[in-house]
């Protein structure tokens, strides 16, 4: 059984339960709220959420947090011209994500 961003996965034995949608909802939210800060850029040609987290946050596998915050779903490859919002302090957004 895969995890998807819309459903929720049984607690693993001795592990912690996945499942993202409802932190993804948080986190989108709190940015549009003010209650993340975050700056804000367009997409280049080329450009991967991967890969600017990255070069933010010195871990790629934190790219979910930017799609959470630019409400723009699970894409690692998103079309140049979207609108990026980057949380500033990614360990605030995880918080809030949980």
């Amino acid at each position: 059984m895969g995890v998807n961003r819309y459903s929720f996965t049984k607690k693993i034995e001795g592990g912690t339960q996945y499942g993202t949608w409802g932190g993804a909802n948080r986190i989108f939210f709190a940015v549009e709220s003010g209650l993340i800060p975050h700056n804000v850029t367009t997409l280049k040609e080329g450009i991967r959420l991967d890969h600017l987290a990255g070069s933010l946050y010195g871990d790629s596998s934190m790219w979910w947090v930017i799609a959470a915050a630019s409400g723009i779903g699970w894409g690692l490859q998103v079309p140049p011209g979207t609108i990026i919002k980057m949380p500033t302090n990614v360990g605030i957004a995880i918080v809030i994500g949980r």
